[in-house]
């Protein structure tokens, strides 16, 4: 029980808040893993981050990049027709509104995830938190870029899988570990 005032539940249990009285401010400090950023975050933090990433993606979701359409038009000879308040981006780039829709789909699910773990007071340490949260992350920047046809699917798919990789780096590997990774992948020609 000695360590359950580091900050991690939320909200914190009654024997919690007294050993962290007992033992003083800088305890909670030093109980943390020792390098990782991402052990200091409180899961009050974290609840937000996951409320803000929640309202951002539905938001998204709901209001589809391009509008809707305004008026009906029956289908014709080339032309597929479309129907009042059906989205524009659905029948001029079906693939895309796939994608996007599947990542804001992606980004609200992860970051629902990542709300009820730690309302149901997993630790902020742990895979299931961390894995939802770069998901959740990773989903949301796809999104936005999604809403822009400037670039190729294949390509936005790419950047979502970097920034994932990126993600779970910073936020699972220690910091002594992630700067040997970093040495060995930017400075192996520097040997």
């Amino acid at each position: 029980m000695h360590g359950a005032g580091n900050g991690n539940v939320y909200p914190p249990t009654p024997e919690a808040v007294m050993m962290a009285q007992l033992d003083g401010p800088g305890h909670a400090a030093a109980n943390q893993q020792p390098g990782n950023n991402w052990a200091g975050n409180d899961a009050n933090t974290l609840l937000v981050v996951a409320t803000l990433i929640t309202t951002l993606t539905y938001q998204l979701g709901s209001n589809i990049p391009v509008g809707y359409w305004q008026d009906t038009q029956p289908a014709g000879p080339g032309n597929k027709g479309h129907t009042t308040g059906d989205p524009v981006m659905r029948d001029l780039h079906a693939e895309r509104y796939w994608a996007f829709m599947a990542a804001s789909w992606m980004g609200f699910g992860g970051s629902m995830m990542m709300t009820v773990s730690l309302l149901m007071r997993m630790p902020v340490e742990s895979r299931h938190v961390r894995w939802s949260f770069a998901v959740a992350y990773a989903s949301l920047v796809l999104t936005f870029r999604l809403s822009q046809p400037k670039t190729h699917i294949s390509l936005e798919i790419i950047i979502w899988v970097a920034v994932v990789a990126l993600l779970w780096l910073t936020i699972s590997v220690r910091a002594e570990r992630r700067a040997r990774f970093l040495r060995v992948l930017c400075c192996a020609g520097d040997n």
